[in-house]
């Protein structure tokens, strides 16, 4: 299934009723009064969270989505029908914006949170209710009201306990296919990861957490470059971040030699997350080289971490494929969950 995380609709809520203009017609009542019912109201339409879907793929296709007015009222003081709502089903962690204004409309965090996104137009009143002591005989009656008409902007952000960061290539989504039932597509040229992967990690004594492998990361992502721009929004909601560097002297093009290094690269996405949110370069980090299986990246390990040392910063080591050092980094990470605050919307 294609992975969507923004996309824009346009909703159309239905016009309320006319409420009738009527007078009762019976035997042996030759001055019947008022009789005209009210319209019924127009049907809304309503955005509800559904922890059964994960894209936003469906809306992608269908843009337009409308509700039925409702129906006039009429004599006898018979009311119109209440126009039926349209229901339409979003991705839990969809974020709703006025696409005009910009303003941030709703934030369905919970599965079956509902948002009027179109409310219906009031039904008009009957001539019924116009009569008075001095106006037995009212031929007025109101005009349903027009329902709410907006464009809308859509935005998927990934519910997760933790992001996963690093640079293309760095080893996320064969550290994520490693600590969960994930199964990333894993190749080695950058940017094999289109779109963020989801993985519950299970620790002893029956503690779990949700892990978010976020791509794209490189310098200047927060302006747009690569796929870091896109797929920022996805670690806002993130409570820790597991960081990996690597160290590649021994496959990089001549070209790039001396512009990748584990400190340089940890500076540099720690960077673009400050320029996106400030709040997210203050998130709890774990700090990880990965792919210790090298034996150049063990050998450079203790002088990164003495490094790394100098910043305040605990570097760790770890091999995905051999699951050296994983288990003492998870246990890290449980650590900084059970010491952090919940952030913002979680």
């Amino acid at each position: 299934m294609q992975f969507i995380d923004e996309c824009r609709i346009h909703v159309e809520a239905g016009r309320g009723g006319d409420g009738a203009v009527s007078f009762r017609r019976e035997p042996n009542v030759p001055r019947g009064g008022p009789s005209g019912g009210d319209g019924g109201n127009g049907g809304s339409v309503i955005l509800v969270a559904d922890k059964q879907l994960s894209t936003l793929l469906d809306l992608r296709y269908q843009k337009n989505y409308s509700a039925r007015s409702g129906e006039s009222g009429q004599g006898r003081d018979k009311y119109g029908k209440a126009g039926d709502d349209t229901i339409v089903r979003v991705p839990v962690g969809t974020v709703v914006y006025d696409d005009e204004t910009d303003e941030q409309l709703a934030d369905l965090l919970e599965d079956g949170q509902r948002f009027v996104a179109a409310q219906g137009g009031q039904g008009g009143r009957g001539n019924i209710h116009f009569a008075t002591s001095t106006y037995q005989a009212p031929t007025k009656a109101e005009p349903g009201a027009p329902g709410e008409i907006r464009d809308l902007r859509l935005e998927l952000k990934l519910l997760a306990d933790v992001g996963l960061l690093g640079y293309p290539n760095v080893g996320k989504s064969t550290f994520i296919a490693s600590v969960s039932r994930a199964k990333p597509k894993i190749a080695d040229y950058p940017f094999t990861t289109l779109t963020p992967n989801l993985g519950v990690v299970g620790l002893p004594g029956g503690r779990s957490f949700l892990l978010a492998d976020i791509p794209g990361l490189i310098e200047g992502a927060s302006e747009g470059q690569g796929l870091g721009h896109r797929f920022l929004r996805h670690v806002e909601r993130t409570r820790v971040l597991i960081h990996l560097v690597e160290l590649r002297p021994w496959d990089v093009d001549e070209s790039e030699a001396g512009t990748r290094e584990p400190l340089r690269d940890f500076d540099v996405i720690n960077q673009e997350l400050a320029k996106y949110d400030p709040e997210l370069a203050r998130r709890p980090q774990v700090v990880a080289l990965s792919k210790l299986d090298i034996s150049e990246a063990r050998d450079a390990y203790p002088a990164l971490k003495a490094r790394f040392a100098e910043r305040g910063v605990t570097l760790r080591a770890v091999s995905a494929p051999t699951g050296e050092g994983m288990r003492e980094l998870l246990e890290a990470v449980w650590t900084a969950l059970a010491n952090s605050k919940a952030t913002p919307g979680n």
